[in-house]
């Protein structure tokens, strides 16, 4: 009976490096790569860093959406993130909530 869903499962687990691809492609396609990287430090800091900084901050999300939206400074040394006046609100809660599961 189990291996009924034996498919189901596996073509699941197949998408989710694709939402993790697509997070990376919107990401790319609004610039954010240029100044991040996942796991090194470039102009701003590597997302896996962000990740552990706010793990665990329920208000986290919010903060960084709208820190992507207006740019911001002050919490990764003296160079000033710019705003990005082409990421949405939808993006940029879609763009915060894939950093932060880095």
């Amino acid at each position: 009976m189990t291996m009924r869903f034996a498919p189901l499962l596996l073509a699941f687990c197949s998408l989710l490096p694709l939402a993790a691809q697509a997070d990376l492609a919107l990401a790319t396609s609004k610039n954010c790569m240029s100044c991040h990287n996942i796991d090194k430090k470039v102009v701003g800091p590597a997302y896996k860093d962000v990740a552990a900084k706010y793990r665990g901050d329920k208000a986290a999300a919010a903060r960084l959406a709208t820190k992507i939206m207006e740019g911001g400074g002050g919490a990764w040394g003296v160079v000033k993130m710019p705003s990005n006046p082409q990421v949405n609100e939808a993006e940029a809660r879609k763009l915060a909530a894939w950093v932060l599961s880095q």
